[in-house]
């Protein structure tokens, strides 16, 4: 088949559209539904992202993508017990992909709300069911188990999009793009991204162990495919962080550290005792959890909404509490597409944990950013690769 009509664009006024090849065939299959035009962007860069991720690792990688840009993306390490209730995997024998599908979806659950999915491996049952129980849009796969595609072909009232991959495909190396009746052409980035980033470490410490080298290169892959501006926090093997598509480097940093931020806050033991009211959904649980370690619940409180969320009025998790719990997340590893130009980028990294850091350098203020790295006895590497993606 060498195209696919779609529905329509972007939006709904923008037709007709379709997908298409010059010479062969497409590499994808659609199973089940039918796919939209963004959902095919989605799809086919996170097929990408995951690919690079398990030839990267040698682990099974998983991505969650909402508007060309990964929500979150992790290899298939194992979770803790806190992993798994934040994440909500109760009754699922976990698999390594479906580790790997709990920490993608689970790093920022609000924006992986209604997201593509891309798998590195064939889909297994464990995690067609975590899929089955989240709100998505639909899923790219090298292939799918039969219960697996049981399981997805029931999603949406059997409209759920299911669409499988060749995974020899290889695109070409020139590729194309149009805008206002101007085609751009480009060649295909395909930079490889192996440990030859920590060949040039510019800070005075120097010590990177094997966890780190393997966040660094996550970072550095997740950015690949992330709208520019952005950064990539990464922890234990997941993105838990991610910041796309700033105009300002620092926005970008403070974006993601934000909520790499969150993601450790909903750890804390004040987030895993919450009780929220009987038959709460998926969606609202997560805003409720929002809402509690934001700054807004003392708004709910004093406004008596606390009912309509938790059945016990939850004490409020204070400034100085918050601080607390999050002085002890460390180990984090930071990534950037671009060349950070101020220390600044620095100073807010430290504060959500970040003790490894990649990018280009470039700046001409590379001594500052340096100084600021070696006053916290940070180590940081110049890759002397720029990852824009637009």
């Amino acid at each position: 088949m060498k195209e696919l009509e779609l529905k329509y664009g972007c939006n709904p006024n923008q037709k007709p559209a379709k997908v298409f090849v010059d010479e062969g065939d497409l590499p994808i299959t659609v199973l089940n539904g039918r796919p939209g035009y963004i959902n095919l962007l989605d799809a086919l860069n996170g097929w990408q992202l995951v690919k690079e991720l398990k030839e990267a690792t040698g682990l099974p990688a998983a991505t969650s993508f909402k508007h060309v840009s990964p929500a979150g993306a992790a290899v298939g390490t194992p979770l803790s017990d806190t992993l798994k209730q934040i994440y909500f995997t109760d009754g699922v024998e976990l698999t390594p992909l479906a580790s790997a599908y709990a920490r993608a979806r689970g790093a920022d659950r609000m924006s992986s709300f209604g997201d593509f999915i891309s798998l590195s491996d064939e889909c297994d049952e464990a995690t067609a069911l975590l899929i089955k129980k989240e709100v998505s849009d639909g899923i790219i796969a090298p292939g799918y188990s039969d219960k697996a595609l049981e399981i997805l072909k029931a999603k949406k009232n059997g409209n759920y999009c299911v669409i499988k991959i060749d995974p020899t495909s290889v695109p070409p190396a020139t590729e194309v793009k149009q805008v206002f009746g101007i085609k751009f052409e480009q060649g295909h980035n395909f930079l490889k991204i192996d440990e030859k980033i920590f060949d040039n470490i510019v800070t005075k410490n120097k010590k990177l162990s094997e966890d780190d080298k393997r966040n660094l290169i996550i970072s550095l892959i997740v950015l690949k495919y992330t709208q520019s501006n952005s950064v990539c926090y990464v922890k234990d093997g997941q993105a838990i962080g991610i910041g796309a598509g700033q105009q300002s480097r620092v926005h970008c940093t403070r974006l993601a550290g934000q909520k790499a931020d969150n993601w450790w806050l909903r750890q804390s033991p004040k987030v895993l005792g919450l009780q929220f009211v009987d038959g709460i959904k998926r969606a609202d649980r997560d805003n409720a959890i929002d809402v509690y370690i934001g700054e807004e619940y003392e708004d709910v409180l004093a406004e008596g909404k606390w009912q309509t969320l938790f059945k016990v009025k939850p004490e409020v998790f204070t400034r100085e509490e918050k601080k607390e719990w999050l002085a002890k997340n460390t180990n984090v590893a930071v990534g950037s597409d671009a060349f950070f130009p101020f220390g600044d980028n620095i100073e807010r990294a430290r504060k959500s944990g970040v003790t490894v850091v990649t990018q280009p350098g470039g700046s001409v203020r590379d001594d500052q950013v340096i100084e600021t790295a070696d006053k916290y006895n940070m180590v940081m590497t110049f890759n002397g690769i720029r990852l824009f993606h637009h």
